[in-house]
């Protein structure tokens, strides 16, 4: 499978998270997969891919022409595609992979997050989507998404798109399991997504 990762670029995180980044890209391909990623050589984002590659993984990498400008480009990647702009970048991510998985990350993640996640709830597409967060970073985007339910503001469907798991090898095992699709029927559709 090619599996996208999304990760920070942060390089003021706590070493633990980088550790996390780098297990995953040992795992993935200790398992076969090819890692898709941003692309970059920082942190959380250049641990994953470094780590793919040290275990025999293949990465591809997509990154806009902004970041490659700044010099964090990872050259080593097998593929390194270059884009305009992070909407292109994103798309390609989108188009490459086979399953995705979040780790902890900031506001770009989290976009990144929200995107596949809402496709994946509106049944636009049924690939695999899994959180990993041992340390409970998105304990409160759990719980607001909760209350977003509560209030009315979406349906069960959101809950179905996503996994939340703690170990790498749990959401490794999410990631390669054949999850149920999410498919809103016609009276869903006309309830609140976004």
């Amino acid at each position: 499978m090619n599996i996208c990762v999304f990760c920070a670029s942060s390089l003021r995180i706590d070493d633990k998270y980088i550790e996390l980044a780098g297990q995953v890209g040992t795992e993935l391909a200790k398992r076969g997969h090819t890692l898709v990623s941003g692309g970059a050589t920082v942190s959380c984002m250049g641990a994953v891919t470094s780590a793919a590659r040290a275990a025999g993984g293949r990465t591809i990498g997509v990154i806009p022409q902004v970041l490659v400008d700044i010099e964090i480009a990872d050259e080593e990647s097998d593929e390194l595609i270059v884009t305009a702009g992070m909407r292109e970048r994103k798309g390609l991510m989108d188009a490459r992979s086979d399953a995705f998985l979040v780790l902890p990350g900031g506001i770009g993640t989290l976009e990144e997050l929200f995107e596949i996640w809402t496709a994946r709830t509106l049944g636009i597409h049924d690939r695999p989507l899994v959180v990993l967060d041992p340390w409970g970073l998105y304990e409160p985007l759990k719980q607001l998404v909760s209350n977003m339910y509560d209030e009315g503001f979406t349906r069960a469907a959101v809950f179905d798109a996503i996994s939340w798991t703690t170990t790498v090898e749990e959401a490794l095992a999410r990631l390669e399991a054949r999850l149920r699709p999410v498919r809103p029927s016609v009276a869903e559709l006309g309830e609140s997504t976004g």
